[in-house]
């Protein structure tokens, strides 16, 4: 089996970053409902409540925190694909095809939820 190709290695690299990123924005949201949903709760134990309500706050930063540096991961990396798709075209009749293809559906999900997500 022939080793794979660095346009190879970086379109799964953004593929990887793209479910990262979708994966990430879902946990923000479960995480958001649960403490809006610990916030409006009333009655029963309040330290114990204060408590799971500070942690899932905590949890909540943390995640918002990972999300800007993750979108800027993702688009170095979509850069640096879209250098490697030029260069692989350079190569002309010895250029892979599926590769470029390929590459170029990575870019087009990174994109797409890039427009979801802002």
């Amino acid at each position: 089996m022939a080793p794979r190709s660095q346009l190879e290695i970086h379109t799964g690299s953004v593929l990887r970053l793209v479910k990262e990123e979708a994966s990430y924005h879902r946990e923000l949201k479960e995480q958001t409902e649960r403490v809006q949903k610990l916030e409006a709760q009333t009655g029963g134990d309040d330290e114990n409540r204060e408590y799971t309500l500070k942690q899932e706050q905590r949890a909540l930063d943390e995640t918002k925190n990972v999300l800007p540096s993750l979108k800027q991961k993702l688009m170095d990396s979509v850069a640096n694909l879209e250098g490697l798709i030029i260069e692989e075209g350079k190569k002309g009749s010895e250029s892979n095809v599926e590769h470029i293809t390929a590459a170029k559906d990575a870019i087009a999900q990174a994109k797409t939820a890039e427009r979801e997500i802002s």
